[in-house]
């Protein structure tokens, strides 16, 4: 029976969870998650999760947090001062916003702190500073980019 490999398109239904036993994620309900494997398109531990695997089987993979998000950076963690936040904004700790770098980017950051000197915000990934685990189940291989083979 064929196995993952790099540059094969596969579909894997996942449950993913923090050492805790939290859920963060899954595709129960939903259509598998579909990628190109070693493409860059899930992060590494998930990738190298996958490879290997034959389609029907079932496993669980454990992620350190450096082949998962990383760990949290505190320089991605600012504060900002509280005139900043619209009047009518009910600022609370764990608060999701919105905002923009100098690019116009927009990226998600949540509130950490409120003190007098002002807000602290994160824009760490969500699942920065954590190891994962992940229930899988590869659905579907559907090959890679054909090879040319010369005579």
């Amino acid at each position: 029976m064929a196995q993952v490999k790099k540059g094969d398109k596969v579909k894997v239904h996942y449950h993913g969870k923090l050492t805790t036993g939290e859920t963060f994620d899954t595709s129960e309900g939903r259509d598998p998650l579909a990628f190109e494997v070693g493409s860059g398109m899930v992060i590494k531990g998930f990738d190298d999760g996958v490879t290997g695997m034959e389609v029907g089987e079932k496993k669980t993979i454990h992620i350190p947090v450096d082949e998962a998000y990383g760990p949290k950076n505190p320089d991605m963690i600012v504060k900002m001062p509280k005139d900043n936040f619209p009047e009518d904004l009910e600022v609370e700790v764990g608060l999701p916003l919105m905002m923009s770098d100098q690019n116009g980017q927009q990226f998600q950051v949540v509130v950490t702190d409120i003190d007098d000197e002002g807000v602290s915000l994160d824009a760490n990934h969500p699942l920065a500073g954590q190891d994962l685990v992940f229930d899988l189940e590869l659905v579907e291989i559907e090959g890679g980019s054909p090879l040319i083979i010369m005579p």
